[in-house]
């Protein structure tokens, strides 16, 4: 039996399927364990691959696109004047888009794309738990420094992006929930976004997700409700985080750091959070003038930081020297012009237009690309690691999926007619 399994592409999809399901429980937990479910995805595709028809798939704009992305990369170490170590290190953070087509390919072809989802969101709500835990508990966190109040692994940004991610995207199945009268599911699943919401709210929470979470269910409004709809939550939701305002001296606190760091930045010059990034930018924006059409080459952001550096014997936001500008369109416009710009545009863009439609699998592909859009403006979110892979995996997915109900209506319609 074992050895007809070995020889089963059945047994082998299913194995591939529990991977990755391991590999999106993991991701908020461990980046080498889902480094580890995702390599072990991979070389189990092996048996089973239908070579000919994974080729055929990747002609796909949606999938030439990305690894469009990764070969202009490599094409951008040969005319970089950075260390071969750094223009390698460089563009490590772009392979991993080689792995959406083949996430594209499978998914459209299994049927269990939707555990995916469900791994993902049952993995944050149990670190939800232990964020809460770690706050009330300082000793619990795995993190040397206790630094980062109610954090137990990594770090507040990423923490926030998933909590971000699955708070908004329940959305979906809560008002088909309404609208079907099932209430005690659509209560329970109300009661975990909220859960997520008041983590951000009252434990930690990014400038980044609060800036992008207003944008996250402006679109599932606009998508999905009626304008009396959209009113009646509008309301529910400005009372609501009216409430959380005057409830939550830490929320408060972060929203006041806007507006202290760009005063510090701008009058003194401190290395402000804000600062930095305005820093950065500026700095960015004239090392593109440099190199309009094909940039720097790869790795040679921080060597470019390095020459325009101030050097001054207080330390001063001008002095800063970084490989990363905290924006995704200049982190690709210094080091391959706008070539870079225009290959990144065509990822985001055609990853929107695959997700036109209606349905969970729409919903969510189109979320994690707005998310990673809209927070890329602040980091250069597609190619960190943690985001990055939430992008790679979601759209992935998600897209496989659409494209699976696309070909299932298709063929319907064939046999229809």
């Amino acid at each position: 039996m074992l050895w007809r399994r070995f020889r089963s592409p059945a047994a082998w999809c299913e194995t591939v399927d529990l991977l990755a399901i391991l590999t999106v429980a993991s991701l908020p937990w461990s980046t080498s364990l889902a480094a580890i479910f995702n390599v072990a995805f991979l070389v189990c595709m092996v048996p089973f691959l239908d070579v000919r028809a994974f080729l055929q798939s990747l002609k796909r704009p949606i999938c030439a696109a990305p690894i469009a992305m990764v070969a202009l990369a490599l094409v951008g170490t040969l005319w970089s004047d950075a260390a071969w170590g750094a223009r390698i290190y460089a563009l490590s953070p772009t392979v991993k888009l080689l792995v959406l087509p083949v996430l594209l390919y499978h998914f459209e072809r299994s049927p269990r794309g939707h555990w995916i989802f469900i791994a993902f969101l049952v993995s944050c709500a149990l670190l939800s738990v232990m964020s809460w835990l770690v706050a009330f508990y300082p000793d619990l966190t795995l993190k040397p420094d206790h630094l980062e109040r109610g954090i137990f692994v990594k770090n507040y940004i990423d923490q926030s992006q998933e909590f971000t991610l699955c708070a908004v995207a329940l959305a979906y199945p809560i008002v088909t929930l309404l609208r079907e009268k099932r209430y005690w599911l659509a209560g329970l699943l109300i009661a975990l976004a909220l859960g997520f919401f008041v983590n951000m709210a009252f434990v930690v929470v990014s400038r980044t997700a609060l800036v992008t979470i207003p944008i996250m269910f402006g679109v599932f409004a606009l998508l999905h409700l009626r304008w009396r709809s959209i009113a009646i939550i509008s309301v529910a939701l400005i009372v609501g985080a009216a409430v959380a305002w005057q409830a939550s001296p830490y929320l408060r606190k972060t929203a006041d750091t806007f507006v202290s760091d760009y005063t510090r930045y701008v009058e003194k010059g401190e290395p402000t959070s804000l600062g930095l990034r305005l820093e950065f930018w500026r700095k960015s924006l004239g090392f593109f003038a440099e190199a309009p059409i094909v940039g720097h080459g790869t790795g040679s952001t921080r060597r470019l930081f390095e020459q325009v550096a101030t050097p001054s014997g207080q330390y001063q936001a001008s002095a800063e020297v970084i490989g990363n500008p905290h924006n995704q369109t200049l982190n690709v416009a210094v080091q391959w012009g706008i070539i870079g710009v225009v290959v990144l545009y065509a990822i985001w863009i055609l990853h929107l237009l695959l997700f036109r439609g209606d349905g969970l699998a729409h919903w969510i592909g189109l979320l994690v690309v707005v998310q990673n859009l809209f927070t890329s403006l602040f980091n250069s979110h597609l190619f960190d690691f943690h985001e990055g892979w939430m992008y790679v995996i979601g759209v992935g997915v998600a897209g496989g999926m659409v494209i699976r109900t696309q070909q299932a209506g298709a063929k319907m319609g064939e046999a229809g007619s």
